[in-house]
């Protein structure tokens, strides 16, 4: 299991842990796992990732695949680029609140619009809610 050590701002060592195993396609597991600890908060808002050619280098991957896995973790808004600068995981639970503040929204306007009382509308919520965190489980 390869660990990639980076310093922080702050002087504190943060670890990157990365396990390739069989089953999902690799740069998914990549992908999982950084979300995952960005979002835990083992990955601090503004730690520096490794470069592409770094982390796969370390993982035996190929660029390609770490370089998808950092596209699909940009456009979830878990990390960001900043040109030559380097990747930072950025303000991941800030841009995460707001999506779903505004799928909360535009869920409340369309209950409102089928005529839900509002207990029916978040029962209903309660149950999505249930049935995905079940299934994620």
């Amino acid at each position: 299991m390869p660990l990639i050590f980076v310093r922080v701002r702050d002087n504190r060592r943060v670890t990157l842990k990365i396990r390739i195993a069989e089953g999902a396609a690799p740069y998914e597991q990549v992908r999982a796992q950084i979300s995952e600890q960005a979002r835990s908060g083992a990955l601090p808002v503004g730690y520096k990732l490794p470069t592409v050619r770094g982390l796969a280098e370390s993982l035996g991957l190929a660029a390609n695949t770490v370089a998808k896995a950092y596209r699909a973790l940009e456009s979830d808004g878990v990390i960001e680029t900043r040109g030559r600068n380097g990747t930072f995981v950025a303000a991941a639970g800030d841009a995460a609140s707001r999506e779903a503040a505004s799928a909360a929204q535009a869920y409340a306007e369309r209950a409102r619009r089928l005529g839900l009382t509002e207990d029916a509308a978040l029962d209903a919520v309660r149950d999505a809610l249930r049935a995905a965190f079940e299934d994620a489980s």
